[in-house]
């Protein structure tokens, strides 16, 4: 008799594949401000993110005569007790957010926004930042972490600087321990066997004298979950030429 395979566990949705609440992630996104408005802010705390293996700030935000506690994304350099702005008119110092177009050529950015007023969707990963290229009319250009450049709307927010917490993955995790805690916040199973090292009963893939699948790795989209694994409904595969 065999098991399910990974993909049908994981749907099945059991403890194994499923973040604890203390470790879910907190929506770091950017205040909503309006066109013209521009707020101000102290980060009040520094708050480790299990999720993100990162920090994120906790700021209090004047808004009118209240003051509203906020978790935004941390940048490098960021302290208790740092002023920082959101809006139109903020400067362009390290920790203020601001449109792409107030953002001089040549900065370094991170959480920006892929349509205006998302709260950031871009460069979040701890220890990367975007570079803004250029401007040509209501569009930036920037080039992002990968090397990619992309043109966005130059209404789009992001955050001047570098997300904290670089270099996390210099430091090797030297057990398995570690690694395991690791994955288990972000709701992924370790570790985890090739499925081509598997018995037939097992998986798909497995079986044989050695490791091949020995079948077409290319699925349909109706396939069955216990035989939908590899290339699902791929509109081409083999080697780019």
């Amino acid at each position: 008799m065999g098991k399910r395979i990974i993909s049908q566990n994981r749907g099945k949705g059991t403890p194994t594949y499923r973040a604890p609440p203390k470790r879910r992630k907190e929506p770091l996104v950017h205040p909503k401000t309006d066109v013209s408005d521009t707020l101000s802010g102290e980060i009040i705390e520094l708050v480790h993110d299990p999720a993100r293996n990162s920090v994120f700030a906790k700021v209090a935000i004047e808004v009118g005569n209240d003051k509203i506690v906020k978790p935004i994304l941390a940048v490098e350099g960021s302290y208790v007790g740092q002023k920082i702005f959101f809006g139109n008119n903020a400067e362009s110092t390290i920790g203020n957010t601001l449109p792409l177009s107030k953002i001089p050529d040549g900065s370094l950015i991170c959480n920006i926004e892929s349509k205006p007023g998302d709260g950031g969707k871009f460069v979040r990963s701890t220890g990367t930042y975007a570079t803004v290229i250029s401007h040509e009319g209501d569009k930036t250009y920037l080039e992002l972490p990968s090397g990619v450049k992309k043109r966005i709307n130059s209404k789009c927010r992001a955050t001047i600087g570098i997300v904290a917490g670089g270099g996390r993955k210099e430091k090797p995790f030297v057990k398995a321990g570690k690694r395991y805690y690791s994955l288990k916040s972000k709701a992924a199973k370790y570790p985890r066997t090739s499925a081509v090292k598997m018995n037939s009963v097992d998986h798909p893939f497995g079986g044989g004298g050695h490791k091949h699948i020995g079948r077409p790795k290319t699925v349909s989209r109706g396939t069955s979950p216990g035989r939908k694994v590899g290339s699902i409904s791929a509109k081409r595969t083999g080697k780019r030429r």
